[in-house]
């Protein structure tokens, strides 16, 4: 049975393009109401009536720079003027790394705008949100993340350090949310066809991706409250067995990030 998210209202980032669209359509053809942010109005507006005419479903098109405080707050205030609280928030937007470079090499100035992509405007969508999502009795809130926030990476330093914190960020709300009804959730879609991977070099060559599809799979079942238990936790898709996460309720630091100890004298174990 397809889930139904009708009364559901979802704000996507990065909606124009790549996951973010698949996910926007995705939401949209189980009955949510869409609302697409992302910095290029003319694509987005685009992206999204294309969505509203194959789902039938409503959407909003609300172009803003996930960075810009005043930006967000305007974008937020309009999707819940025009379609009501948001029930789903889903961070998606973010930029990458614009070379295979150790961090001593990386452009600073680009180095850091794929940082605040990554950190500042996830923060910034939860500071505009999650007051109406407690207000309304909870809500959800999906991160976009990566394998590559879990682990070291030589050349993505930037991407590296701004998945980690977002991780970190998931956690937090997992922690101050959970009283108030809210839940939070990072997800890595892994490596999906789209411009952004097809543009890194470490992905040349590459004929196998991440179906869409199963991306999308995951976020409708977070989004129906079916993986609460996972709140403040890492899945992946493509990786993970939906049925299994059903199931499954994990415990203790299961799927976080923590130091591991060196040993058991570590006085840190």
């Amino acid at each position: 049975m397809t889930p139904d998210l009708t009364g559901l209202v979802a704000l996507v980032t990065g909606a124009s393009a790549g996951i973010g669209r698949h996910l926007a359509e995705g939401l949209a053809a189980r009955g949510a109401a869409v609302a697409g942010l992302a910095r290029g109005g003319d694509r987005l507006r685009a992206a999204m009536d294309d969505v509203a005419a194959a789902t039938g479903a409503r959407t909003l098109a609300v172009p803003a720079d996930v960075t810009d405080p005043a930006a967000v707050d305007a974008a937020v205030a309009r999707v819940t003027g025009e379609l009501g609280p948001v029930g789903l928030l889903v961070n998606n937007a973010g930029l990458v790394d614009a070379a295979e470079v150790p961090p001593w090499e990386a452009d600073p100035d680009q180095w850091w705008a794929v940082v605040e992509s990554q950190v500042r405007g996830p923060f910034l969508l939860v500071r505009a949100v999650l007051p109406g999502m407690v207000a309304a009795g909870g809500g959800r809130v999906v991160g976009l993340a990566s394998g590559i926030g879990t682990r070291a990476n030589p050349h993505y330093s930037a991407y590296s350090a701004g998945k980690t914190a977002q991780m970190r960020l998931t956690e937090s709300l997992d922690l101050a949310g959970a009283a108030h009804g809210v839940r939070a959730f990072d997800l890595a879609p892994g490596v999906v066809d789209t411009a952004m991977t097809r543009a890194m070099p470490m992905h040349a060559g590459r004929t196998e991706w991440t179906r869409p599809e199963d991306v999308v799979e995951l976020v409708v079942a977070i989004a129906t409250g079916e993986l609460d238990q996972w709140s403040g936790r890492f899945v992946r898709a493509g990786v993970d067995s939906l049925d299994t996460l059903r199931a499954t309720t994990p415990a203790g630091d299961a799927r976080k990030l923590r130091l591991r100890p060196y040993g058991d004298g570590d006085p840190l174990a």
